[in-house]
């Protein structure tokens, strides 16, 4: 009952701060309609971080300006090369979120944004204070990604861009996704029966390719679906992050990538491009705040705000359900798997035998010292490349696999603990070797490693997290996919987190539960 006290006092207490915190950052911003875009160079004030690119008619682009500026990149896209190129001096710093570099470059962490002007253009709808300097960086092409030799599909998809990009329908899709203020659903579209076309995209670039109302949708989605029409394929769309899609392609995980990539000469060295289906440009955003920046929010007006904005508006919340059920699958399976090989690599380490200690220590040694993002990924590209194993899987062998080596030392430590005179005894009454250790050594050994083994299931519960790596929709992409449309980086984070540690305590609750009911010296001290 004490312990059920004191668990509950520390979430309310946490939750408590979580809402304060919120409630001070919390920012109402969907309130601005998409027909400021024309009139967002309009009326702009000046403040005290203002740059020398400002003037009382326009906001100009000048590379001299922003020698030793930190500029906002997205990781995996080409804006730092164009950095590079074209703002010598300046320094880029990375980003996985849109929303992130919007709440970096608002808090003056960062000097600027660069990103596709498609882009800029809705930011600018959503954050009155965002404005785009003029004349674009680069005027680039924007088109679809296939394989090197692909010879068959890349001309199906040139033949479908010829057509498309010369009827009305295009214009359609133009207005759809970026000017029209409320970004309607996409028409019906008859699917086709053939073979199965697998497209990688991000499902975090607002207009292109985001999440509404739990589906993916947007200008890329409606374009792959309208050429798996007309070329009779079957559509599978697989989301994962833009630093993901070359090498996706490259290994055969996907057979198209759409996600506004940029045509250069150095991709196109590794992957083919289609024609171009969409054609724009990089500028940079500055922020100039307005007069009066401060909500007129009460507390707890915020929080609700918060709450609508993230989680109830376009049912987001399925997002984060079904992201946490994914997370706890993974976690589940893995551990499942990482005990099993636990055992044996315990086996390997103890055994007799000097070449099996030598792999034992191999595999404890390579598995423990590879950060698990890194492994990870090699599991993902690499080792399972050419497999149409789903992520969710590739994940569980991945983590079973890291988990493994912890957990087989956990058991190995537990064993070495118990008296071996415990087991000439027991060898003494007639047990056999295998028989004394299920009957003596095994029961004590776990009952030694299991409060270290309930925390290895906690952490890796935790390092869920980073599958998102790997085209897996779990809790905290979940999250990133939902600042991708708010554009609030803070809410949808705190909500994770807090998440995150409610199931993790909940958890331990369970584990401790366990753990009394199966100790019989806790039972005794209970007494």
């Amino acid at each position: 009952m004490e312990f059920c006290m004191k668990f509950l006092i520390l979430l309310l207490t946490l939750f408590t701060a979580t809402l304060f915190i919120i409630g001070c950052g919390a920012i109402d911003e969907d309130n601005t309609d998409i027909s400021m875009l024309d009139s967002a160079q309009d009326g702009a004030m000046t403040s005290s971080n203002d740059a020398s690119f400002t003037n009382e008619h326009q906001l100009v682009f000048r590379a001299e300006d922003f020698i030793g500026a930190k500029i906002a990149v997205i990781t995996g896209s080409i804006f730092d090369q164009i950095i590079i190129d074209y703002i010598p001096g300046a320094e880029p710093i990375y980003f996985n979120v849109d929303a992130d570099t919007i709440e970096v470059l608002k808090n003056n962490r960062v000097d600027a944004i660069i990103n596709d002007d498609a882009v800029i253009r809705l930011f600018m709808a959503k954050n009155p204070d965002l404005r785009m300097l003029e004349p674009f960086i680069t005027y680039d092409n924007y088109a679809a990604v296939v394989a090197q030799g692909q010879y068959e599909l890349l001309n199906k998809l040139n033949e479908f861009i010829d057509l498309i990009v010369n009827e009305e329908t295009y214009d359609d899709m133009l207005y759809r996704w970026l000017d029209s203020p409320d970004q309607p659903p996409i028409p019906y579209i008859p699917e086709g029966n053939g073979e199965v076309l697998r497209v990688g995209t991000t499902g975090i670039i607002d207009g292109f390719s985001f999440f509404k109302d739990g589906e993916i949708t947007g200008f890329d989605i409606e374009f792959v679906k309208r050429f798996t029409s007309f070329a009779d394929m079957t559509l599978e769309i697989v989301v994962m992050d833009v630093g993901g899609l070359i090498p996706a392609i490259q290994s055969g995980k996907i057979d198209v990538a759409a996600s506004m990539l940029t045509i250069t000469e150095e991709r196109q060295q590794s992957v083919s491009f289609s024609n171009p289906y969409y054609k724009g440009g990089t500028a940079l955003v500055v922020y100039i705040p307005t007069a009066d920046t401060s909500s007129s929010l009460t507390f707890w007006q915020s929080i609700i705000n918060g709450i609508e904005r993230n989680l109830i508006h376009e049912n987001r919340w399925k997002l984060v359900l079904d992201g946490l059920l994914v997370s706890l699958t993974i976690t589940f399976f893995a551990f499942t798997l990482a005990t099993l090989l636990g055992f044996g690599v315990c086996g390997l380490k103890m055994s007799k035998n000097p070449i099996l200690r030598v792999i034992g220590n191999i595999y404890v040694t390579v598995l423990r010292g590879t950060p698990i993002v890194v492994l990870l990924m090699i599991t993902f590209y690499v080792i399972f490349a050419k497999s149409t194993i789903s992520g969710v899987w590739i994940a569980v062998i991945a983590f079973g696999a890291n988990g493994a080596a912890f957990i087989g030392e956990i058991i190995r430590s537990a064993i070495q603990t118990i008296d071996k005179g415990q087991i000439e005894a027991a060898r003494s009454m007639g047990f056999s070797t295998i028989g004394a250790f299920f009957t003596v050594t095994l029961p004590q050994a776990i009952r030694i490693a299991f409060p270290v083994y309930m925390s290895e299931f906690i952490s890796l519960f935790k390092m869920t997290s980073v599958v998102g790596y790997i085209a897996i929709v779990d809790l905290t992409k979940a999250g990133d996919i939902i600042r991708s449309r708010t554009y609030d980086a803070f809410f949808p984070l705190i909500m994770v987190a807090l998440i995150y540690l409610i199931t993790a305590s909940i958890l331990i609750y369970i584990f401790n539960l366990i753990n009394q009911k199966t100790n019989k010296r806790l039972r005794r001290i209970k007494r």
